[in-house]
C-alpha cells in the first residue's frame, strides 16, 4: 500500500455542494455528479447519545476481546459493569458497530432479494503465494465523540495490506472505490474473498471483480473462521493503534491509521512470515518457512 493521506468521506461536505434552486441542473444530477445517494442528502443522521457512545466503546472493546460474545453475553457484561441496559439496544448498538458473535450458527439472516451471492471457494485450497487470495472486511473505529468504519483489503499469504477506506458511513459506493484503487494497481489477485455483507453484495463492488476477472469467494453461513485472517489484522489494529489513542475527529484518524497501516506493512515483524515484514514477502513473493 502506497503510504498516502487518505481522508474520511464528509456527507456534510457533499450535501453543502448541492443547490437546490439550481436551474440547469436538478438534484438528483448533482448528486449523481458528487457520488452522493440522492437519500443521503435528504436524510439527517441523529447522533448517538454520549451514553451510546460509551457503550459502544465498551462493546468494541470486549468483543475484540471476547468475539465470540452474542447480544445476550455482552448484555451481561455491561450489566456487571453498572450499565442497566436491555438486551435490545445491546443488538442495536452492536449492529450499529457491525458485530456479531462468530460461532456456528443456524441460517437466521437471509440476504436481500437482489444480492448475489457466491461460493466459498477456499476450502480445499492451499494458499502457497502472494495475490493468490485477496481478502477484505470492514470494522468499528472509534473517536473522542463518534465513530468511522475502515475497510481494509489485504493479501491473504503475506498479510500485506493493499488498499485501505475510511468512512463516516457504511454506504457500498466509498467502498467500491476502494476496491477499485485496489486492482487497479500492479498487482490484481486471482481470488477475493469477503463475507455476505450488502457493502460486498452490492452491483458496483461486484462489477469491480467481474471486470478484472477476479474470481469472487464469500464466506458461508456457519463458517466462522472463513476470513480469520481480517480479524487478525484488526485486533492489532485496535490494540496497537486506535485503543492506545483517543482520536479527536476523522481527519486526527485518517493520519493515525495512515500512519500505522505503513508500519505494519514496512516495520512491524510477524512470527507467522518468519519474523519478517508483509511488506518484505509481499514484494520479493518470498516463501514462509
Amino acid at each position: 500500500m502506497a503510504k498516502k493521506k487518505v481522508r474520511p468521506i464528509d456527507l456534510e461536505q457533499k450535501r453543502k455542494l448541492i443547490e437546490v434552486s439550481d436551474a440547469q441542473l436538478s438534484t438528483r444530477r448533482q448528486c449523481e455528479l458528487l457520488g452522493l445517494n440522492r437519500a443521503s442528502f435528504y436524510y439527517r443522521n441523529k447522533p448517538e447519545t454520549p451514553e451510546n457512545i460509551k457503550l459502544m466503546r465498551l462493546i468494541d472493546e470486549e468483543y475484540t476481546l471476547h468475539p465470540f460474545y452474542g447480544y445476550r453475553k455482552m448484555t451481561q457484561f455491561l450489566h456487571r459493569r453498572g450499565f442497566g441496559v436491555n438486551h435490545k439496544r445491546v443488538a442495536r448498538l452492536m449492529s450499529k458497530l457491525g458485530l456479531a458473535a462468530i460461532y456456528p450458527k443456524p441460517n437466521l439472516s437471509k440476504p436481500g432479494k437482489n444480492h448475489l451471492i457466491y461460493p466459498y471457494l477456499l476450502c480445499d485450497i492451499e494458499i502457497q503465494r502472494v495475490n493468490q487470495v485477496w481478502a477484505t472486511d470492514i470494522t468499528y473505529i472509534r473517536m473522542k465523540d463518534g465513530f468511522l468504519y475502515l475497510l481494509a483489503i489485504m493479501d491473504w499469504y503475506s498479510r500485506f495490506v493493499i488498499e485501505i477506506e475510511i468512512s463516516n458511513s457504511l454506504e457500498a459506493g466509498s467502498f467500491a472505490g476502494c476496491l477499485q484503487r485496489a486492482v487497479g494497481g500492479l498487482a490484481q489477485p486471482e481470488i477475493f474473498n469477503s463475507d455476505q455483507g450488502s457493502q460486498f453484495t452490492a452491483a458496483g463492488w461486484l462489477e469491480v471483480l467481474h471486470n478484472n476477472n477476479i474470481a469472487i469467494s464469500m464466506d458461508g453461513r456457519g463458517r466462522c473462521f472463513d476470513n480469520i485472517m481480517v480479524e487478525r489484522l484488526w485486533r492489532s489494529v485496535k490494540y496497537e493503534e486506535v485503543y492506545l489513542k483517543d482520536y479527536r475527529d476523522g481527519w486526527e484518524a485518517a493520519d493515525g491509521l495512515t500512519n500505522y497501516f505503513g508500519f505494519y506493512n514496512y516495520e512491524r515483524p510477524h512470527q507467522s512470515l518468519g519474523y519478517r515484514t508483509p511488506a518484505e514477502v509481499y514484494q520479493s513473493g518470498l516463501k514462509i518457512k
